[in-house]
């Protein structure tokens, strides 16, 4: 079985042998065979709107190469739809990457979750390695990358929160994007009706509206608690970003955006703006150049000047008349 060519398969076909978690819509299941896929199960499949996920599916399927290896390196997203019986059940999806996974005491094996980030480090989770301060600021500019590269291709990511964005430091710092169902085609519907996490909703969004100005609003939320270290700062709170991540002209313009993103609905900062921000290359505003005023003339003394220049320039003519 592949499903690398995005055609459905019937859960029928599929070999499942552990059911690996369970969430708020759906189950994953580990799937057998050499390809190491998982396979969300929806919980309530009668809900689900089999046609937006195929256009997800399809979208994968028309990207160029570079791009598709892009999406599956740093998404969990759809490769195929799995039906039972004529009715969408679910989809396959890759595993996330090794390096994003780590073992406790238990040996449980755990994902690094956004949260890892937004707290300081604690004994129960000791073996989750925390970022230096460049390598903080690499996963920001990650983020912010990805996001940005998602809207360019009409996507609005919906659901962002600590839960569904992974991490890893080694061998390098990256990102990978959870839940990628929940995402949809601008202007066309959600796979299911819309999920929001506590902490992370947009305050300022209409009720029932995602869109891709409520994306910025929580990238901006996950760029400012990274930089902080604080899981529930909002943009209507001033920032205090970790010392030794940003130089003074980065933080500037990084702070201005923080409280831009808090501005209203449809207004907030987009992620070309916190991209070319956290680069330092942001526009700082200056002060138009005044002329240099003129200085004072003594009126008199310059009349009399002039005269004098004018009585010599007369002697010298009739001087020369003489000659």
């Amino acid at each position: 079985m592949t499903a690398g060519d995005g055609a459905d398969v019937e859960q029928s076909a599929l070999t499942l042998p552990r059911k690996l978690a369970t969430g708020g819509q759906g189950e994953v299941h580990e799937v057998g065979g050499p390809e190491g896929l998982l396979f969300k199960k929806y919980l309530e499949p009668h809900k689900v709107d089999g046609a937006a996920l195929a256009a997800l599916v399809a979208l994968r399927q028309g990207l160029a190469p570079a791009d598709r290896q892009r999406l599956d390196r740093d998404t969990a997203w759809p490769l195929c739809r799995v039906t039972d019986g004529g009715r969408t059940a679910g989809f396959l999806m890759r595993r996330a990457p090794a390096a994003m996974t780590w073992r406790s005491a238990k040996g449980d094996g755990r994902l690094i979750e956004l949260s890892y980030l937004l707290r300081p480090p604690k004994a129960a989770w000791q073996a989750v390695r925390q970022p230096t301060p460049a390598e903080r600021y690499a996963l920001v500019v990650s983020l912010v990358d990805l996001f940005q590269w998602l809207h360019t291709m009409g996507l609005v990511v919906g659901d962002l929160s600590q839960a569904n964005v992974l991490w890893s430091v080694d061998p390098h710092p990256a990102v990978h994007l959870l839940d990628c169902d929940g995402a949809r085609i601008t202007g066309r519907p959600p796979v299911l009706a819309q999920a929001d996490t506590p902490d992370w909703l947009d305050p300022k969004a209409p009720p029932g509206m995602v869109s891709v100005d409520s994306d910025r609003y929580k990238a901006a939320l996950m760029i400012g608690r990274i930089l902080a270290q604080d899981a529930y700062v909002t943009p209507a709170q001033p920032l205090s970003p970790l010392a030794g991540l940003l130089d003074e002209r980065r933080e500037t313009a990084v702070r201005r955006l923080w409280e831009l993103a808090d501005g209203p609905y449809g207004t907030r900062p987009d992620l070309g703006q916190w991209r070319t921000a956290l680069a330092g290359r942001d526009t700082i505003r200056l002060i138009a150049a005044q002329p240099a005023p003129r200085p004072a003339v003594d009126r008199s003394r310059f009349d009399e000047d002039v005269n004098r220049r004018r009585g010599t320039i007369r002697l010298r003519s009739e001087d020369e008349a003489g000659t």
